[in-house]
């Protein structure tokens, strides 16, 4: 029975992957700011939320909604919100899941003790990545929109809300010239 069981828990030790890194889950978003998420981000108060789409698909959508020309289109992009002008910037960030995967080791040091190549080397870790838009906004009287103390903070996140949303739900960017 011990014999059995000692079995049991080295196949599953063996078999088993250890987690060294988990990319947050956000249900729909999150304010945080920008460093605590993200060390390189700025210090100001992110909209952060998860990107599910291609690489640059969020690039595409703000340089054909706002009318860009592929210029300026990472930096200081420009909407009115009651008249007033905004500008937000914005980040693509990928945070990996990356674990340790026992097998692989355990297979490359059996190998090694046999005079073999070993072959798994690149098989030691996985990473599979999490993406993420990160977007801070700023005007001519707030350098951060979004802080708690922020007097246009209300009507900010309605905007970015409408915006994730509308994002997330379009698939042919250039309908969002004709939304506007």
């Amino acid at each position: 029975m011990k014999q059995t069981l000692l079995l049991v828990f080295v196949l599953f030790l063996v078999q088993s992957c250890i987690p060294l890194r988990i990319a947050p889950k956000i249900e729909d978003y999150k304010i945080t700011k920008g460093k605590k998420f993200k060390r390189s981000l700025s210090k100001r108060q992110m909209f952060i939320f998860e990107d599910g789409k291609e690489a640059e698909q969020f690039y595409n959508f703000v340089n054909i909604k706002f009318q860009l020309d592929d210029t300026n289109v990472y930096d200081d992009v420009p909407f009115e919100i009651g008249g007033q002008q905004y500008f937000f910037a914005w980040y693509e960030i990928e945070i990996p899941n990356k674990s340790i995967n026992l097998l692989p080791i355990f297979a490359d040091i059996a190998l090694t003790a046999a005079d073999l190549d070993t072959s798994f080397e690149d098989s030691y870790s996985s990473r599979k990545g999490n993406w993420y838009l990160a977007i801070e906004v700023y005007n001519d009287f707030e350098s951060d929109c979004l802080t708690e103390t922020s007097l246009s903070r209300k009507a900010v996140l309605k905007y970015l809300r409408a915006l994730k949303k509308e994002y997330l739900a379009t698939h042919n960017y250039n309908e969002t010239v004709f939304k506007n």
